[in-house]
């Protein structure tokens, strides 16, 4: 009985400590919905896919006391197709003044589709490159989150957020995920009082005769448009050193002067999380520029290239927008129904985080949130349909793309093993197909089946495509000779599987306090498993340390034998054959057959199947002897 009250103690403190964890990543998925939700009536373009964006330069004033921007937008394209014309997505909220190619005017119209179509003077051919200059300004639509105003503490503030179509509100440019800018230069000229910040290392900063300044920013890698940022306001700056030669690179963290003292408290944290994803992936992508934090009034953070706008600094907030770098920046999902491999990743690279700097119990009771959040519903599946990208509640829910993804993550490297599993994601990484490029889900399936040997396509079927999750009925007999059988039935969620196809953990222990963990291959449903055990078993923990998305598991020990729930006789009622079913691992020893009235009438040995046309109509017994023990079975002969 001592056993089963330590275990009973051990499983409350865990719930409590559960319910007691904050769950920051439901805060980081609503930060972000938010950042999305009123400017996504976005569809992809088909009017900007006819040409690939080689380069931009984008030369912006603004003032952050006043909510207005000028700019001049140099774009380098290469023509996929002869072109008269080309279409850059701008809302019709800016005005556009002059558009030049080679210092010529060339004419354009700004339409209703919140487009800028510029026509030339000559067709450009087919894989030649040209460059053209847009100047505009204007007010970008009010209440829209890619370009804000604001303050702090008294001053002016100024940032932008444009996840997932909002660039278009505050630059021209091209907005779907099919293209990345190979490299930018930004120019950002305000009041000279203030300070400046986007992507890419700050080349310099001029002050101009009028009194204001202009800061140079180069960003030397491929990127999408909404991960160009720019922020302004009166920042203060402290830099921290990362990486280890010939990777070092500084930190550089823009923090409003009243945060400052906290902020660097808390931010020290950062060196830690670096070395750790450096460590488990691979250096930091962008090691010759710089990484950074840059505070701006959100309550949660956006991935900006280089450099993450942070409306606070907790350490799972610093953590989930640094994996962001690999795991969205590098490599982006190629559409929004893939944005696990940016979210799901991210939030799972922070739980690692608990697990290396707390221990594994800190990372069990997060995992156990997380599985406790999935399965709060019954369906939800990790990619998304074609209709549910133009949710962004969905494309960013917290349940799914966050901690499903993550969990989903967790069980790919339960099942696969540490080795081959970071492996895959390394090689992923490195793969210079999908490098600073896009990646679909099928592209991470493919890197992990290489190195884990064995194809994946049920395991993604069923926990990326498909959705629900398994419940576990396992049921515990201790044998002879050192033997316990586990029985697993399992019943699904959602209709969409039928088998959930894992490794299930177990943790069994014995009157004496003795402890062993088990791993039961679970390949079919109404599975029988004989498991080696020094000792008897008086007590059973299923999924100990949270490796699977599961809910609803029972354990039932030594109340009833395995095959009571094993053994299965059809067809019943039967009038000339009966078979008798039985899973692996049980074998059978004798079955004797009774009448109505208790008398023998049969005995046979192994036999799983009788010819019963001669019995007469009525009902009978079965007493059919295991290797298990024994189990009664009536059926009608009719």
């Amino acid at each position: 009985m001592k056993t089963y009250y330590l275990l009973l103690l051990f499983l409350l403190s865990h719930m409590l400590l559960a319910q007691k964890q904050k769950s920051e990543v439901n805060e980081i998925a609503e930060s972000e919905m938010k950042a999305a939700s009123s400017v996504l009536n976005f569809v992809v373009n088909p009017n900007t896919l006819n040409y690939d964006v080689t380069y931009q330069k984008l030369e912006l004033t603004v003032d952050p006391s006043v909510y207005y921007i000028t700019g001049k937008v140099t774009a380098t394209f290469t023509a996929l197709s002869p072109m008269s014309t080309i279409t850059f997505d701008l809302t019709n909220q800016l005005d556009v003044s002059s558009v030049t190619k080679d210092n010529l005017s060339l004419s354009f119209i700004q339409n209703n589709s919140n487009e800028v179509v510029i026509t030339f003077q000559n067709v450009i051919p087919a894989g030649t490159s040209a460059t053209v200059v847009i100047d505009y300004a204007g007010e970008p639509a009010s209440g829209e989150s890619a370009f804000e105003t604001n303050s702090h503490n008294g001053t002016p503030v100024l940032w932008t957020l444009s996840q997932p179509y909002g660039s278009q509100d505050w630059w021209p440019c091209k907005q779907d995920l099919n293209d990345k800018i190979d490299s930018i230069d930004v120019y950002i000229t305000a009041p000279s009082q203030y300070v400046s910040v986007s992507n890419g290392l700050e080349v310099d900063a001029v002050i101009n005769l009028n009194g204001s300044k202009t800061t140079h920013f180069h960003h030397g890698y491929p990127i999408p448009a909404y991960l160009v940022a720019i922020a302004v306001t009166n920042y203060s700056i402290f830099t921290q050193q990362a990486g280890t030669a010939p990777n070092a690179f500084p930190i550089v963290n823009y923090i409003y002067p009243e945060n400052l003292s906290s902020a660097q408290n808390s931010l020290s944290v950062t060196l830690p999380i670096m070395n750790f994803f450096e460590q488990i992936l691979e250096p930091y992508p962008y090691s010759d520029e710089k990484y950074g934090h840059a505070q701006f009034g959100w309550s949660g953070g956006m991935e900006h290239t280089t450099v993450s706008f942070m409306g606070g600094f907790s350490r799972g907030l610093i953590a989930h927008e640094l994996a962001h770098q690999w795991f969205g920046d590098k490599i982006t999902c190629g559409t929004w129904k893939d944005i696990w491999l940016n979210e799901g990743f991210a939030t799972y690279l922070a739980s690692l985080v608990i697990q290396h700097l707390d221990g594994n119990t800190a990372f069990i009771n997060d995992k156990d949130s997380k599985i406790n959040f999935i399965t709060s519903q019954t369906g939800g599946a990790l990619y998304l349909t074609e209709s549910e990208t133009n949710s962004v509640s969905r494309i960013f829910s917290s349940r799914l793309s966050y901690n499903k993804g993550a969990m989903v993550l967790n069980m790919l490297r339960f099942k696969m093993g540490d080795t081959a599993f970071f492996q895959g994601l390394q090689n992923y990484l490195a793969d210079p197909n999908l490098a600073f490029k896009y990646a679909v889900t099928s592209d991470l399936q493919s890197h992990l089946e290489a190195v884990y040997g064995q194809s994946l396509t049920g395991f993604f079927n069923d926990w990326v495509y498909k959705q629900g999750y398994p419940s576990y009925a396992i049921t515990v007999q201790n044998l002879a000779a050192g033997q316990v059988a586990f029985f697993i039935n399992q019943t699904q969620s959602h209709s969409s599987v039928d088998f959930f196809e894992m490794p299930v953990p177990i943790r069994v222990f014995g009157a004496g306090g003795e402890q062993l963990d088990l791993v039961l291959n679970n390949t079919t449903n109404n599975q029988t498993i004989v498991q080696n055990v020094p000792f008897a078993v008086t007590a059973v923990l299923f999924d100990p340390t949270k490796e699977l998305i599961s809910n609803g598991n029972t354990i039932a020990l030594g109340l009833q034998n395995i095959e009571l729930n094993s053994v299965v006789l059809y067809p019943n009622p039967a009038s000339k054959e009966l078979t008798l079913k039985i899973p692996t691992n049980v074998e059978i020893k004798k079955t004797d057959f009774y009448n109505a009235l208790g008398q023998k009438i049969n005995t046979t040995t192994t036999a799983t199947n009788w010819d019963i046309s001669a019995l007469s109509e009525g009902v009978y017994f079965m007493e059919v002897m295991t290797n298990f023990g024994k189990k009664q079975i009536q059926f009608v002969k009719k």
